[in-house]
């Protein structure tokens, strides 16, 4: 590992926080996600784990993934890795949740959207604005319209447009508000009444049978949208155009082809 994920121990080990450790930013490139695939194989067969959670480094969760990897051949490694952390993720036999500071976007809100629970300050903002730059959120696609409905979901990946935290809470997918010096805390007081007097073994079937309906039907849309990413979308001129834009800090001129 490099660094670039950072983990903490709590309550003797029961509740392991994993900690993006690449501030201001934690941009979410391929080596951060072969930090979080490595991290995972760490916790691997611990016994007693309760609870696993996901933060960011710097008072941010996360401004997603790292452009200059959108570009079409970086991509197609990038993807199927993040891909491939997604399904793990999703499949971990421990409960899961995401403690999101500031932004949360992109890449890092796909990876909160894996987790079971979403832990947010007031200040927290979430958003997909893979479209401003010429992509989607294959991820966000997938697992959003489960977690918020069809509507909802659509808006957030077809606009790119971000909510803060209390819209998301409104709309059931983040789980607890807390102010933003106090989230670890509230995180403590989350797992002290959810998990702490649970058996762990039994903890681990009964959030692997709760993930079960999603899985099911997230599982097949995530391979057809990793497909439309690899082969239709990075086959359009627009979608190099996008990425080429911010980088050059400039409005894009889409071609619309």
């Amino acid at each position: 590992m490099t660094g670039l994920v950072r983990r903490i121990d709590e309550h003797d080990g029961r509740w392991v926080r994993l900690i993006l450790n690449a501030p201001r930013a934690n941009l979410i490139s391929l080596q951060m996600v072969r930090d979080l695939d490595d991290s995972l194989d760490a916790i691997a067969g611990t016994r007693g784990l309760q609870w696993l959670t996901l933060e960011g480094a710097g008072g941010e969760f996360s401004f997603g993934a790292k452009i200059q990897e959108h570009l079409p051949e970086p991509m197609r490694e990038v993807l199927p890795a993040t891909m491939r952390l997604v399904r793990r993720w999703l499949a971990l036999p421990v409960p899961t949740a995401a403690l999101v500071q500031g932004q949360c976007l992109g890449g890092g809100f796909e990876l909160a959207l894996c987790c079971d629970d979403i832990l947010a300050t007031t200040d927290a903002i979430f958003g997909l604005p893979e479209v401003k730059v010429g992509a989607f959120p294959p991820v966000g696609a997938a697992l959003l319209p489960l977690r918020v409905g069809a509507s909802r979901a659509a808006r957030a990946v077809v606009t790119g447009q971000s909510q803060p935290a209390e819209y998301w809470h409104a709309a059931g997918l983040v789980s607890l508000v807390a102010e933003g010096s106090t989230l670890v805390d509230s995180a403590g007081r989350w797992f002290e009444s959810a998990f702490s007097a649970q058996s762990a073994a039994v903890l681990s079937h009964a959030c692997q049978a709760a993930r079960a309906v999603v899985r099911a039907q997230a599982e097949p849309i995530l391979i057809q949208l990793e497909q439309r990413y690899l082969e239709d979308l990075l086959a359009t001129e627009d979608a190099t155009e996008g990425v080429q834009a911010w980088m050059e800090k400039r409005a894009p001129r889409w071609e619309h082809r």
